[in-house]
C-alpha cells in the first residue's frame, strides 16, 4: 500500500471512530485541543495528517497510533535467538526490545572444579528457573542445588555464583534487568 493511499484512509477512520463513540466535533475539539474545522477537514481528507494531530486524537479514541492509519502489521512476532557464548556458557536472548528486563535461556556445561567458586555482585535482581539438569547457586553464605522446576529470584548485590555441578548440561531461563545482563552476557 502507498503512502498516499495509506493517508487517504485515515479520515474516514477518524470519523467512524467518532461517530462509533457519539462524540460531536465538538467534544472531541474541547477533549483534544484540535479546532472543529482542523477535525472537520481531517475526517474529510482535505487536510493531510500529521503527527502532532494523530497522536490527541490516538489518545481521546483510546486506541493505538496504528489503527488511526491503519499501518500493516508488524514482522513475525517469534523470536529466533542467536546463541552468545560467554565463560563457557551458552546466552540465547529471548526478548526483542532493548532495555529494561532480559530474558534469556542458558545452557551452563558441567563445572569441572568449583572448590573456590568466585561469588560476584552487581546491581539488579535476577530470576532463573531451572529446566534440565541441575543449577548450583550460592547467594551469600546460603550453598544450593536446584532441580528441574525449581525458582529463585534474588538481589544481585548479594555475592553469588552459579553453575552446573553435573551430570550433564543445566538449562535454565533468566532474566535480569540491563546490570544483570551486561554482567552475564555481554563482553
Amino acid at each position: 500500500m502507498e503512502d498516499e493511499d495509506v493517508l487517504k484512509g485515515v479520515g474516514p477512520r477518524l470519523r467512524q471512530l467518532r461517530l462509533e463513540r457519539e462524540a460531536t466535533l465538538g467534544d472531541l475539539a474541547t477533549e483534544t485541543g484540535i479546532s472543529v474545522s482542523t477535525l472537520s477537514r481531517l475526517e474529510s481528507g482535505r487536510r493531510k495528517p500529521t503527527l502532532e494531530l494523530l497522536l490527541p486524537l490516538a489518545r481521546a479514541y483510546r486506541v493505538a497510533l496504528d489503527e488511526l492509519v491503519d499501518a500493516p502489521e508488524t514482522g513475525d512476532p517469534r523470536i529466533r535467538p542467536k546463541a552468545v557464548t560467554r565463560h563457557g556458557r551458552t546466552f540465547l536472548s529471548l526478548t526483542r526490545r532493548p532495555g529494561g528486563l532480559q530474558s534469556f535461556k542458558m545452557v551452563l556445561p558441567t563445572v569441572d572444579d568449583v572448590a573456590q567458586p568466585t561469588l560476584q555482585t552487581h546491581e539488579g535482581y535476577e530470576w532463573l528457573y531451572v529446566l534440565s539438569g541441575r543449577l548450583r547457586l550460592i547467594l551469600g553464605s546460603r550453598d544450593m542445588v536446584l532441580a528441574p522446576g525449581e525458582v529463585v529470584e534474588f538481589d544481585t548485590r548479594t555475592p553469588h555464583w552459579i553453575g552446573n555441578p553435573g551430570p550433564g548440561a543445566c538449562e535454565a531461563l533468566a532474566i535480569f534487568g540491563p546490570q544483570g545482563e551486561r554482567m552475564h552476557v555481554r563482553s
